[in-house]
């Protein structure tokens, strides 16, 4: 037999573990009857596993030097054509390092990856090379997806172009900055708490988190199946939506789509008219504890400028709004928990593709090298443990049973507006902590500025990071939100906002 069997001390170890015991005697019956039962795990290793389809088989990538990577964005390099024709021919990318590109490493911003290679193309990676796109690249991301800024990621530290003592933000970190910097024309990002939206607006950029399930995870590194979304980043809302048209809709693999909204041809729906619009702004999106005042003025004064094109604004009250973080974070603890430590990556108890190799080396890692998980993980870790074993898992329930009241105050709001509007985050782009910054500022520096974001993520609505103001030198985001399924709503008056009251200016190009 080529799987081992478990001895008796590991069948006693197993039983504390689940909190009962036996005598030995009947472990040895117990291990008699398993013994012949793993037979069925020899045979999965004979047979033929399923995978995804792995296209354009002539990509170059090296690791990049310091003269290649200016503001720190990329994680790897390399030069991947797709079709020669398509819609989006001619047109560079950087793709996430949580993302799986075949034959291109992937480190997920953690030594504990580092060397590991995938197999596979996201199902993402292949629309894009469908399309016409040539990708450029992996773009650095925070150790496991898990930071708000750009302090934790392992395999090196991006910067802002605005301001390069200042982060790009995250967890999409160099997606952002590299946009931002013109070296590609668009990435992909991955959002869990906000982790498109804020380094879009704090990078001065467009970034999408989709309608949840509307663009397909396979092949991507998860953090919580119920809060995993994946989206596009660009310096025009036009390429966002031409990129959102590429990658959006089913591709059969994916649970998270199982109710998700039928993908609409973006581009049409940016026709510069929003008369009549109905946007509601949000109060409880501003004024929070950490709040820079610069940055709720110029989103209110913005906000007040689509009544120029059309638009109809007026101010609404959404007070569950500011409870949006609680109900994340029982989500975003003790789900991440089960899912991404726990799990190995993915979990189980879904039908889907499961990125074999992948789940294996994260499995490894987690057992060999745990020591090396950055701070952020290590408190979700102690954090989601205690409350799980302590409470028996009531407020992971809770939470995810608060999460349709709190969708549900926001449909509400879109009985009576078409889109709502506040701060993408409630500050401009912050000072990237030092190697000797305090464990404590550390950790809260990963995490301040997502009370806005995260609540959207277990709702799912989408959500546009809009660029609207420069203040101190820094970028100012504001967020256009959407009904289940609106995208092309918050496209149409981002386009019609880009065209008609402000376009982001060119980020000071770092060479």
């Amino acid at each position: 037999m080529a799987v081992k069997p478990p001895n008796i001390k590991e069948l006693e170890s197993i039983a504390e573990r689940y909190h009962f015991s036996m005598p030995r005697e009947t472990l040895e019956q117990f291990r008699a009857i398993i013994e012949p039962l793993m037979s069925s795990y020899d045979r999965l290793d004979e047979l033929t596993e399923p995978t995804l389809t792995t296209k354009y088989p002539d990509r170059r990538n090296w690791k990049p030097s310091a003269a290649e990577n200016p503001v720190g964005g990329w994680y790897w390099r390399s030069e991947i054509k797709g079709a020669a024709e398509g819609p989006l021919k001619g047109r560079t990318f950087a793709i996430k390092d949580n993302v799986c590109v075949a034959g291109v490493p992937m480190m997920n911003g953690t030594r504990m990856l580092e060397g590991y290679v995938p197999q596979v193309d996201a199902t993402i990676v292949t629309r894009i090379l469908d399309a016409g796109g040539t990708i450029l690249g992996k773009a650095l991301c925070e150790s496991f997806c898990y930071s708000g800024n750009s302090h934790t990621s392992e395999s090196g530290i991006a910067r802002n172009p605005y301001d390069m003592t200042r982060s790009p933000g995250g967890s999409s970190t160099g997606s952002a900055a590299l946009v931002a910097n013109h070296e590609v024309d668009m990435s992909i990002g991955c959002d869990q708490a906000g982790s498109i939206r804020i380094p879009s607006a704090w990078s001065g950029i467009y970034g999408l988190k989709p309608t949840y399930g509307l663009v397909p995870y396979s092949g991507i590194g998860p953090m919580e199946h119920t809060i995993d979304h994946t989206g596009p980043m660009a310096r025009s809302v036009a390429d966002v939506a031409a990129f959102l048209e590429v990658i959006a809709g089913p591709d059969g693999l994916d649970p998270r789509q199982y109710e998700a909204p039928a993908p609409s041809k973006y581009t049409a729906a940016l026709t510069g008219d929003i008369k009549g619009l109905r946007v509601g702004v949000v109060k409880e999106g501003f004024g929070l504890p950490s709040s820079q005042k610069d940055v709720d003025d110029a989103v209110r004064e913005q906000a007040g400028a689509l009544a120029k094109l059309g638009a109809q604004v007026s101010e609404v009250s959404m007070p569950l709004h500011r409870d949006g973080f609680h109900i994340w974070a029982a989500v975003g603890f003790e789900g991440v928990l089960a899912y991404m430590i726990d799990g190995f990556g993915f979990g189980k108890n879904w039908k889907g593709y499961y990125p074999t190799d992948l789940i294996e080396t994260l499995g490894k890692a987690y057992h060999d090298k745990a020591q090396m998980l950055p701070p952020t993980v290590k408190m979700s870790i102690l954090l989601g443990r205690y409350s799980t074993d302590a409470f028996n898992g009531r407020y992971y329930a809770r939470a995810r049973n608060l999460s349709r009241t709190l969708k549900a105050g926001y449909d509400a709001l879109f009985d009576k507006f078409d889109i709502l509007v506040w701060p993408t985050t409630p500050m401009k782009a912050q000072v990237i902590p030092g190697p000797d910054a305090p464990l404590e500022r550390k950790v809260m520096a990963a995490v301040e500025m997502i009370p806005n974001t995260c609540p959207l993520n277990v709702t799912g609505h989408p959500a546009l990071n809009v660029p609207c103001a420069i203040s101190e030198g820094l970028p100012v985001g504001m967020m256009f939100v959407g009904p289940t399924g609106g995208d092309a709503t918050i496209l149409r008056a981002a386009d019609a906002y880009q065209r008609g009251v402000y376009s982001p200016p060119v980020a000071p190009r770092r060479t």
